[in-house]
């Protein structure tokens, strides 16, 4: 799904970018609910960057990268955590391409993710290439979601992957614990 954003970046470079697990829900622009067997997903678009909120019967787990004030974690290279009965693990990796290649880049990422029926893909005003993507699957009892966030200004991308494997009596990821029914529509 593609939709144009109607702000402006809040986060204006990948230094900018922050990650953290267990917060909750913050005002997105845009969001696609997906429902799997057993698993419920939200991907969700902020003005600051991206929210995924994955909720199953037996909790939540909600990860944020985005710019947030007063964050004091930077965006990591790698996460991995076990918590309860889950398995949480997340890559990070920023690469600078020359203009021609962001730009042939940017149009690729944002083609492919508009037009995959688990993809949410936002592009902001101003610059073609300014857009957060985020791609989601289920196979074999994990969540895996990837995502995009293009800085054209300084031909910057960084691109996200998280997996989510989920155990049988799994528990609550980062002390979450449920969120009301309505926060995942």
């Amino acid at each position: 799904m593609l939709t144009t954003l109607t702000t402006s970046y809040s986060d204006t470079r990948a230094s900018d970018l922050a990650w953290t697990l267990g917060r909750e829900p913050l005002p997105a622009l845009a969001t696609l609910n997906l429902r799997f067997t057993d698993v419920r997903l939200q991907l969700r678009l902020l003005g600051a960057s991206h929210q995924v909120i994955l909720e199953r019967e037996d909790g939540v787990c909600s990860e944020t990268v985005a710019c947030i004030p007063g964050s004091s974690t930077p965006l990591p290279l790698g996460v991995a955590k076990r918590v309860g009965g889950w398995e949480y693990e997340f890559a990070a990796r920023v690469e600078v391409l020359s203009p021609p290649a962001f730009a042939g880049r940017a149009q690729e990422l944002i083609a492919l993710v508009s037009d995959h029926p688990y993809g949410l893909v936002g592009v902001f005003p101003g610059d073609p290439h300014a857009f957060t993507a985020l791609l989601a699957q289920r196979t074999q009892g994990e969540t895996v979601w990837r995502t995009w966030h293009a800085y054209p200004q300084d031909r910057q991308l960084v691109a996200t992957r998280t997996t989510v494997a989920l155990g049988v009596g799994a528990e609550t990821v980062a002390g979450l614990g449920r969120l009301p029914a309505a926060a995942l529509g």
